[in-house]
């Protein structure tokens, strides 16, 4: 899974691990901090989560702009100085006043902005790697594993977001809203890691940074990217803008994980659990299972006899240790936030499933192109969402009442199994693993030489597209039956799928 890979591409994703560890602690508890702290209605809350949302990822355009010009070095050091003064704003517990109110919204501007110039500009850099013609092959592996370190940061944010905030309330006597604030702080933390990483092992990728000759003339070196005329150019333009335009559709229905998905973790699931689901609760645990599934992996790939004997012994450990938790599990409190944890422990888990399968399929001949995998995941994730509404027939409207506060307050209205949202976390990430990883790597191979920063940057602009509509989400919610709004997520999903197919044989011409 990781041999013949460039050296580069651990030390940007291990960077990139950091910046996105301190972004997900921070989404991990935002919603709900902006109806606790403001009093804001589910649709406010909503509007402006998805406006975040849409920020962070429709600026990398411009810093992909700014990159061609400029360098993705230095776009990408810029970018995280920028998220540490917001974070770090954000970080500073104000009250729930207009003020407040302003200096909230400005933090956000800054970690949009900063995360502009960051998160493209850096995957930039991860595709040119594989410009030299010995990485040609490791591309789509490459970006998996990208992906895949991503989620690891993801994976610990939201128990650090509660178990933060928790200490703030108990050890540090801080008032229940004041203490999201501890959670924030957490992503200034994690960004001095991430810098700190980056610098280190810069000597393995500084080729790729640009913006000075010999930098340029480097990654010219290595590439055989053949010069492409007026209409080919054009050719892969179209097919990318087609692209763009489908996933909108995705992540308008995937990061409702932040929103309805959340309320209906508030509002309508068991805020307790035991025995062998309680486990699921505790990201140590699922840590262990992620050794075991890479330890099962290296056990029958190893060539050595230590190999497998390292890997044999690691399975052990991992399941005596889950063996001790189960004994002495008794019943858990849980909490909203804590759900977001099983996507980015989905990702971890499954990505060297997920190689090995299309790994498989290649060398067979069989492997979909990434426009296909990206159809697939539009149906998968509609799956997802036609689960929920199936669950959710029978339940009653979402309700709010008074506080002593005077503001609203959600009230928890249902005790639906937690097992429904862990499963519907599986479903969805199936369908991320078939999009997101597919479609950075499409995007890096199709995109032309001469506008990789801006095609990078029309990438996250769709997605920035589907976070804003991401609003829709606050909008249902309390005004139609949850099955009703569930419906729409899965009805946007299958007609974007249905889209993709129409347009496979121009899209694959590109490949």
């Amino acid at each position: 899974m990781f041999e013949g890979q460039p050296k580069g591409l651990f030390a940007l994703a291990l960077a990139n691990t950091g910046e996105r560890f301190g972004y997900y602690t921070m989404l991990a508890v935002f919603a709900l901090f902006l109806r606790a702290n403001y009093g804001l209605s589910p649709a406010m809350a909503g509007t402006i989560y998805s406006s975040f949302l849409m920020l962070v990822y429709f600026l990398p355009l411009i810093g992909g702009i700014l990159a061609d010009k400029f360098g993705f070095g230095k776009m990408v050091t810029t970018g995280i100085i920028i998220m540490f003064a917001g974070y770090l704003l954000l970080s500073v517990p104000l009250g729930g006043d207009t003020l407040a109110l302003v200096v909230m919204l400005a933090a956000l501007i800054l970690i949009g902005f900063g995360t502009g110039l960051f998160k493209g500009n850096l995957q930039v850099m991860v595709g040119d790697l594989y410009n030299d013609p010995q990485y040609k092959d490791k591309r789509d592996a490459g970006f998996s594993i990208f992906y895949m370190a991503i989620n690891i940061g993801a994976l610990f944010a939201p128990t650090a977001a509660i178990r933060i905030k928790e200490y703030a309330e108990t050890a540090l006597g801080y008032s229940s809203n004041d203490a999201y604030h501890f959670s924030f702080a957490v992503a200034c933390a994690s960004l001095i890691l991430s810098i700190a990483i980056y610098y280190a092992f810069r000597s393995t990728f500084r080729h790729t940074e640009g913006g000075t000759k010999k930098d340029a003339a480097k990654s010219d070196a290595v590439s055989t990217e053949p010069e492409l005329t007026k209409e080919e150019t054009k050719q892969r333009i179209v097919a990318l803008c087609l692209v763009f335009a489908v996933v909108i559709f995705f992540w308008m229905a995937f990061h409702q994980n932040g929103l309805s998905l959340t309320y209906f973790a508030d509002e309508f699931t068991a805020q307790s659990a035991d025995g062998l689901q309680a486990m699921c609760f505790d990201v140590l645990n699922l840590v262990a299972v992620i050794f075991i599934v890479y330890a099962l992996f290296s056990l029958f790939q190893s060539k050595t006899g230590k190999g497998k004997a390292v890997s044999a012994v690691v399975i052990c450990m991992a399941i005596a240790y889950l063996f001790l938790k189960y004994d002495g599990t008794g019943s858990v409190v849980v909490s909203a936030p804590i759900f977001q944890q099983f996507n980015p422990f989905y990702v971890v888990a499954l990505t060297p499933v997920s190689m090995a399968l299309f790994g498989s399929l290649a060398a067979k001949g069989k492997e979909p192109s990434a426009p296909r995998k990206i159809a697939y995941g539009m149906i998968v994730a509609a799956l997802a969402y036609a689960l929920m509404a199936f669950a959710s027939f029978g339940l009653p409207m979402p309700q709010t009442e008074i506080g002593a506060d005077g503001n609203p307050v959600a009230v928890h209205v249902a005790d639906v199994t937690p097992n429904l949202l862990i499963i519907v976390y599986l479903v969805l990430t199936f369908g991320e693993l078939l999009l997101s990883p597919m479609g950075i790597s499409f995007v890096s191979k199709v995109a032309p030489p001469k506008y990789k920063g801006m095609m990078m940057g029309g990438w996250f602009v769709a997605t920035a597209i589907g976070n804003q509509l991401v609003v829709v989400g606050g909008l249902l919610w309390g005004a139609v039956p949850l099955w009703l709004c569930w419906s729409v997520f899965l009805g946007v999903c299958l007609v974007a799928a249905i889209f993709m197919f129409a347009m496979m044989k121009r899209l694959e011409k590109v490949c």
